[in-house]
């Protein structure tokens, strides 16, 4: 037991030398905190985002709920189904039922220009047209300010995403689509969800609007239980006089943001990839210095039988030490600056706006301090087996 004691007692008495040597070095120590910090706070800015865009997408998705398209359609824009497929669907096994009817909605969706709030320039946002279960169909939609539309006549309610992210949405004012214009009575939420970001109608109001006769593009269904889904598939998927795709609506949303996300993350990682190289040299710079300053130190120590392993591992202790404050400089700088910081992008399936917001998680914090100890292993490595392999007797005579 006495070996190992010894080594880690030579570790700790080394390391706590170089720590005590910090402030003698804080110009290049700081400048590699910093460093570092900024390299985990784009990474994890970065991800947020498309954290943040995939929470709105998949929080939309209930287990128990469906959506049907047109068969060979990947998004509402270009799916079509006529009124009696409507019925077909609304009418099939699985699908739950109130005093009111099957708990099926016919829709319609267009896409309308507006402008942004903080750019002026128009943008691409869903204008959807709805049927009575619409609400009960996706069961995280609450009214927040005003009122729903009434049925029958040319009124919307807004998302509060989309009423936060685009002008003219305020409850009281009006939107002119279309022949007609559009009284805005509400703003609802959807539980952060996709949903936030979209305008809604009557579908039947809407389909004269825009010349639609009866035709629609998607129903969104809610079934009896996430286990009726298959039977509700095959039902549809098999009937002759249906052409039709059904997706559980969590996989659908999903699917719609793949494309972005893995965009995003791409770029995250290849932005902070770049960075971090830059951090690395500052980190060597820093090591380097600390070895150079301390030259006679440790020559003097491996002189007194310190070995050049606990050389080697006390400087990349002291590395690691300064690129962990880093990180969680960076971490912290990042959680304070983005998350839930609210936004819009284009979700290139649909090509609409959707609204969203950043989400620093826990686990791209952790991703980012780790990212920044291996940013301190790397460069405290070279310095430190440097320092070890440095000839006593050279190392003492320096000045």
């Amino acid at each position: 037991m006495a070996g190992p004691i010894n080594w880690l007692s030579q570790v700790g008495s080394i390391t706590k030398f170089g720590l005590m040597s910090i402030p003698q070095r804080r110009g290049a120590a700081t400048a590699t905190i910093i460093g570092i910090a900024g390299v985990v706070a784009v990474l994890v800015g970065v991800l947020s985002i498309a954290a943040g865009f995939k929470q709105a997408m998949t929080v939309s998705g209930s287990p128990d709920a469906a959506i049907v398209l047109r068969s060979g359609a990947d998004s509402e824009m270009v799916s079509g189904l006529g009124r009696e497929a409507t019925r077909v669907i609304a009418d099939s096994p699985g699908v739950a039922r109130t005093a009111q009817g099957p708990l099926a909605s016919a829709e319609l969706f267009v896409i309308i220009n507006l402008p942004k709030r903080s750019t002026g320039t128009d943008a691409n946002v869903p204008l959807r047209g709805v049927e009575a279960a619409a609400l009960q169909v996706r069961d995280n939609v609450r009214i927040i300010q005003g009122r729903l539309f009434e049925w029958g006549k040319n009124e919307v309610i807004v998302g509060s995403g989309a009423a936060r992210e685009f002008g003219g949405l305020d409850v009281g004012s009006t939107l002119k689509v279309g022949r007609y214009e559009w009284p805005i009575v509400g703003i609802f939420s959807a539980n952060g969800g996709v949903s936030e970001s979209e305008i809604w109608s009557d579908a039947r109001v809407l389909q004269d609007a825009y010349n639609r006769g009866d035709s629609f593009q998607s129903v969104y269904v809610r079934l009896n239980s996430p286990g009726a889904f298959q039977a509700f598939k095959d039902s549809l998927t098999t009937n002759p006089q249906l052409s039709v795709k059904v997706v559980r609506q969590s996989e659908y949303y999903a699917e719609q943001s793949e494309t972005i996300t893995r965009l995003i993350t791409t770029l995250g990682f290849l932005i902070a990839f770049l960075m971090a190289i830059g951090a690395v040299f500052g980190a060597l710079n820093t090591m380097y210095s600390a070895v150079a300053a301390r030259t006679r130190e440790i020559a003097t120590l491996r002189a007194l039988g310190f070995g050049g392993g606990a050389v080697v591992v006390s400087l990349m202790i002291e590395s690691l030490l300064l690129a962990l404050a880093g990180g969680l400089l960076g971490g912290g700088l990042a959680y304070l600056a983005f998350n839930n910081f609210h936004t819009s992008t284009m979700n290139w399936q649909s090509f609409s706006q959707v609204t969203f917001a950043f989400r620093v998680t826990p686990e791209l914090l952790v991703r980012g301090i780790a990212w920044s100890a291996m940013i301190g292993v790397i460069g405290g490595l070279f310095p430190a087996i440097r320092a070890a392999r440095s000839p006593i007797a050279a190392a003492l005579r320096e000045l």
